[in-house]
């Protein structure tokens, strides 16, 4: 499934966070995420965001599409980093 993740976190946790969301997926832009993942690593990526995040305080919001070329996407300015996926 194609996912975009962004998360809020205190600054204590960025670093955290951002190591987490990179192994699983494309670094966009400042805590934006996107890509293809299988459904375990979804479970896997939620686990341990939560494990890090103080839900009283942070957030870690995802969205789901079941494949990339079902999202439109438009970017103006500067782009960090190519997100084609090879195979």
């Amino acid at each position: 499934m194609y996912v975009i993740a962004v998360y809020d976190v205190a600054t204590e946790r960025t670093n955290k966070m951002l190591k987490l969301c990179r192994r699983y997926l494309h670094w966009v832009q400042n805590s934006v995420f996107e890509g293809e993942i299988r459904a375990v690593e979804l479970s896997e990526l939620e686990a341990e965001a939560l494990d890090i995040m103080d839900p009283t305080y942070d957030s870690f919001i995802i969205f789901t599409n079941t494949h990339v070329h079902r999202v439109n996407r438009r970017i103006f300015g500067r782009q960090r980093a190519s997100t084609d996926q090879f195979l």
